[in-house]
């Protein structure tokens, strides 16, 4: 088992508290490590965490996976952002400097094609619609955006897969999390008539729920 890293300065009532879906990404990234080692051998990838959150998985990443690479974690969160940073500096000071964690929408402000690895925790719960963006950094409103997901819980996950042909990179590679209300055989099999090359890396049960997480990259 490798090291789950200490998250620190986490607001609760703002920021997502990792929790099963979070470790299971961690579990997903022990089992691909062999596979993300060999297929960065020769190159330095540029690795993106969508909706970091408390940035407990890119922490884990840059600790155990790849520790030459470049990472970029997103939230549209601004107190996220601030919680993601502090956890890499706590656990991995002498790495944190290859992180940049910036606040944006999913990955508005990165250049299309340039991502090599993409990770995403969506906000995956079924809801009547997606929460608006809340007006200040005080709202209450902010942990809502990172849980509901609107009809399905899909609505902001379908943004990113189908985008998912600019956001990476002709060898990159995106693993996503689902919960068994998301349908994500069905998701998956869309992708396949699409062209991408669709993984269970991580199908488990989760308390009441069963989660998936699935790799997608080109054939």
């Amino acid at each position: 088992m490798l090291p789950t890293p200490i998250v620190k300065d986490l607001d609760f009532d703002k920021v997502y508290e990792p929790s099963e879906d979070s470790f299971y990404l961690l579990d997903c990234f022990e089992i691909e490590k062999d596979f993300l080692v060999k297929k960065f051998t020769n190159q330095v990838p540029i690795i993106t965490e969508i909706g970091t959150g408390s940035g407990i998985i890119t922490t884990f990443l840059i600790q155990n996976i790849l520790q030459d690479a470049i990472y970029i974690t997103t939230d549209i969160n601004p107190t996220a952002c601030v919680s993601a940073k502090a956890t890499l500096l706590h656990n991995c000071k002498k790495k944190a400097h290859l992180v940049d964690s910036t606040q944006m929408d999913l990955t508005s402000s990165i250049r299309n094609k340039t991502i090599d690895v993409l990770v995403f925790n969506p906000p995956y719960v079924p809801a009547s619609e997606v929460p608006n963006l809340p007006t200040n950094d005080t709202d209450n409103k902010w942990l809502d955006l990172a849980l509901l997901g609107g009809e399905d819980g899909m609505i902001i996950t379908w943004k990113v897969l189908n985008n998912l042909e600019n956001i990476l990179s002709d060898e990159g590679v995106a693993y996503i999390l689902f919960c068994a209300r998301n349908k994500p055989v069905q998701v998956a099999e869309i992708m396949r008539q699409k062209g991408w090359e669709v993984t269970t890396i991580i199908n488990k049960k989760a308390g009441w729920e069963v989660l998936s997480i699935l790799r997608f990259n080109k054939h």
